[in-house]
């Protein structure tokens, strides 16, 4: 059985305001087994404000000379083929890739072959917190990736240990081979130093998810203030 684990960044939170996908990050699995993966930045042909780059540090000139969507879409389409997809909170992954993919008439990912490990992870965890980071730490995952960003290929990393562990299967024993790390990395990412959301803008985009999308699982939280 071949499942992709996918994660996607974007320009901003809502496809129907005209945001547009930046970057997308897939991961194989075969048989709960990891292979090979697809990784991707993209040019929105839009322009991000310090808002959008503070969450996940891409920056436009970084974007500048990266493909555009329906330059990779074919590839996109042809790695994750007509497995299944599982992504966190997938309504918002799937509905972004759908809205890319729907602009050049390429086929959309349909609803019965994505699993969402929100779901999953609200059965395991019932009336507790289910984002990336709770989860890693609830299933006491031993990740090394920095998430001072976030980062579509690095989540989709995190998000295939928790996936695996979410069904039974620890991850010792599972990590990629010798050749498989060396070809997963993260070196073509954005080096940028460290960028902290003030108070103001924190409760600025909590109050922009909870009035556009009600039903979200995910939120910036900024220990600091708590």
């Amino acid at each position: 059985m071949r499942e992709i684990i996918l994660d996607i960044e974007t320009s901003g939170l809502e496809h129907k305001e005209g945001h547009r996908v930046i970057e997308i990050g897939c991961i194989e699995l075969n048989k709960k087994e990891v292979g090979s993966h697809f990784h991707q930045y993209i040019n929105p042909l839009k322009t991000l404000t310090p808002e959008n780059i503070k969450i996940h540090g891409i920056t436009n000139e970084y974007l500048d000379d990266k493909p555009l969507f329906e330059d990779i879409a074919d590839s996109f389409l042809d790695f994750i083929k007509d497995s299944s997809v599982i992504a966190h909170n997938a309504n918002f992954d799937i509905g972004f890739l759908n809205s890319e993919l729907e602009k050049i008439s390429k086929p959309l990912i349909s609803k019965d072959r994505v699993v969402d490990t929100v779901s999953i992870a609200r059965k395991r965890f019932p009336g507790q917190q289910v984002n990336l980071d709770a989860l890693v730490k609830k299933l006491k995952i031993n990740s090394l990736i920095n998430r001072d960003h976030h980062g579509a290929l690095k989540d989709a990393k995190i998000l295939t240990d928790i996936y695996l562990e979410l069904q039974g299967i620890n991850q010792i024993g599972l990590q990629l081979d010798e050749k498989k790390s060396k070809n997963l990395n993260f070196s073509s990412e954005p080096n940028l130093t460290s960028i902290v959301l003030t108070k103001e803008e924190t409760e600025r985009h909590k109050e922009f998810i909870k009035n556009k999308i009600p039903n979200s699982n995910w939120v910036i939280i900024d220990k600091s203030y708590e």
